[in-house]
């Protein structure tokens, strides 16, 4: 059993897989950030400052006993208030289509480079074979 372990893992398809999920995860960090520091900033300053991130409606009462704001989304959500966070709903739905806009932008350049080159067309006939296409045309047409 350890040796078709070992197989499976050798394989090609495992490995390519496993620096995949790396990558990706690496990946979905930078693309997180890009989203969050970059991106939603320039939404919320065209649409005079909205922050999505912090939309949310409350869904149940406050504690008595919180004393943060009650605008504040990872307070009231740490102190365990039901809350309704459209917000971080809408960023993480943006920071799938960037990352799938991304992704597909990879593919579609990788499948480019691998293309395989089209064949050239085929050559005219070689003098001798265009003299051979006339004889035989001339030959056909005598009576």
């Amino acid at each position: 059993m350890l040796q078709e372990f070992k197989a499976f893992i050798a394989r090609g398809n495992v490995l390519d897989l496993a620096v995949a999920v790396v990558i990706g995860a690496a990946f979905g960090g930078i693309v997180s950030s890009l989203t969050d520091d970059l991106i939603m900033p320039l939404i919320g300053a065209v649409t005079g400052g909205v922050d999505f991130s912090s939309h949310f409606v409350l869904l149940g009462s406050i504690p008595a006993d919180y004393t943060g704001s009650p605008q504040d989304y990872a307070a009231l959500k740490k102190a365990g208030v039901a809350i309704f966070g459209y917000g971080k709903f809408l960023t993480a739905i943006i920071n799938f289509l960037i990352i799938a806009f991304v992704i597909f932008q990879i593919v579609r350049t990788a499948n480019k480079l691998n293309k395989p080159a089209e064949a050239a067309p085929p050559a005219g006939p070689t003098p001798s074979e265009q003299l051979l296409a006339e004889i035989r045309d001339a030959l056909k047409a005598r009576p």
